[in-house]
């Protein structure tokens, strides 16, 4: 049986003046009552906040994941999360996330002010949040960056990297040593994880055949099984809620 554990999930998107830099916030709660959750690679970058059942509080930056990621049994209570689009940990964070690609670091429990009572009212954090990374905002951004994100998202990471490159007037072994750099990983292989984010609604809906730019239904499953470790067919059921992103789809 599907979502046979009461877990309950938000997620919202974000004002306008962020939308380049934040994908948007989540909540999680009851998390711990999943055994075994996974979590596969979304193409975003993801700033948690933990309270732990015994109140213990924690803050994270997780970097892009480039496989599924299982949880250990945790004893999390709730999880508020926001969900930065690359562009941001470059004009946002100022940092290259490159050397945590699969893995994450701790950050500071005051960072950006953040504390264990915003975990008591989720609005209030997304308002928060909103707050300070508008007071971040760049007087400057590089207009080819803003462009290659905006065809990459468009597309779902189907634009060919030569489309790309001919359309932002920046050469591909540029696009890649900025991909690398900054993130850890090439442009390809980022565009791959987007293609399956945006499979993961199809899949939801119950279409288990390529609705996207596979080669054929072997490559479909191949590349399912490579970044969620399971079958379309399997990760369709999604027994007992454990691929968390799965939740915040909405089938059409």
């Amino acid at each position: 049986m599907k979502n046979q554990i009461n877990i309950e999930h938000k997620l919202i998107q974000p004002e306008k003046s962020i939308s380049d830099f934040v994908y948007g916030f989540s909540m999680v709660q009851n998390i711990r009552n999943i055994s075994d959750a996974v979590l596969v690679p979304n193409g975003r970058i993801d700033l948690f906040l933990v309270q732990e059942a015994d109140k213990q509080f924690h803050i994270a930056l997780i970097g892009l994941e480039t496989k599924p990621k299982t949880l250990a049994k945790n004893n999390h209570a709730a999880m508020f999360g926001i969900h930065f689009n690359p562009l941001a940990m470059e004009y946002i964070l100022q940092e290259s996330i490159a050397d945590i690609l699969d893995s994450g670091k701790s950050l500071p429990k005051d960072f950006w002010d953040f504390n264990t009572a915003d975990m008591n009212d989720f609005d209030f954090f997304c308002r928060k949040a909103t707050q300070k990374i508008q007071s971040l905002l760049p007087k400057e951004i590089d207009e080819r960056k803003c462009k290659l994100f905006e065809l990459i998202f468009e597309s779902n990471g189907e634009i060919p990297v030569k489309e790309l490159s001919e359309k932002v007037y920046w050469s591909a072994r540029q696009i890649n040593q900025y991909f690398n750099h900054q993130f850890g990983l090439s442009l390809k292989s980022y565009c791959n994880i987007l293609r399956f984010q945006a499979s993961l609604e199809h899949i939801k809906a119950g279409k288990l055949f390529p609705q996207l730019n596979y080669y054929d239904q072997s490559h479909f499953i191949k590349e399912i099984k490579r970044l969620s470790g399971v079958s379309p067919k399997e990760l369709y059921k999604n027994p007992n809620s454990r691929f968390l992103q799965f939740l915040a789809i909405h089938s059409k």
